[in-house]
């Protein structure tokens, strides 16, 4: 999987009018917590956040601290505003390469269904699954080959097997689809009619 790095600026704790006066210089006050350290307050550009957080790629985060401490880090929870969408805090879990991490990494479906060449309509109604895995385990992406998808199937995310990478979402989770349409069902009908 591919790595991130983002610069932190070390804060101590702050009341709302600090929190606020960090987000006016462009600055998102961050968190980091993890097995075996102490809670560290920092804060990192919104701008260089951006490019973590705005793509459909998933990424380990190297974080380098003022303080001169670094650690290998993972996006635990986002919060955003309600209506300008920009990110407000940021907790980070702190990782190491020797136990699974927990993670959401996006699919990439290859193939063309045979249930669209037989005339279906195709969904894709999920695009990462959260999966956990050693860090050299862990993939950009999941490929995912849908061409035995035929008409009325569905593919879940239980049926999807990866070495080394335990699926952690529900395995009932839809990812795809190919359902009948409405042209097909009505040429079904009259041609039942006919006969």
């Amino acid at each position: 999987m591919q790595h991130f790095s983002l610069k932190g600026e070390i804060r101590q704790v702050g009341n709302k009018a600090v929190i606020k006066a960090f987000r006016r210089q462009g600055l998102v006050p961050c968190n980091l917590y993890g097995p075996g350290i102490e809670n560290v307050l920092f804060t990192v550009s919104e701008k260089e956040l951006n490019g973590a957080i705005y793509t459909p790629k998933s990424h380990i985060i190297d974080l380098e601290l003022s303080d001169g401490r670094s650690f290998t880090a993972v996006f635990h929870e986002l919060q955003f505003h309600p209506v300008a969408d920009n990110c407000l805090h940021v907790d980070f879990l702190a990782v190491d390469d020797k136990k699974p991490i927990a993670i959401d990494v996006p699919l990439n479906l290859q193939g063309h269904p045979v249930g669209v060449q037989a005339g279906g309509k195709f969904t894709q109604l999920c695009r990462k699954l959260r999966v956990s895995a050693l860090m050299k385990d862990l993939p950009d992406q999941l490929d995912i080959d849908i061409t035995p998808l035929g008409l009325d199937k569905r593919l879940t995310a239980g049926e999807l097997k990866f070495d080394g990478i335990t699926i952690l979402s529900d395995k009932n989770t839809i990812i795809c689809r190919v359902a009948t349409t409405r042209a097909m069902q009505q040429a079904a009908a009259e041609a039942a009619k006919a006969e």
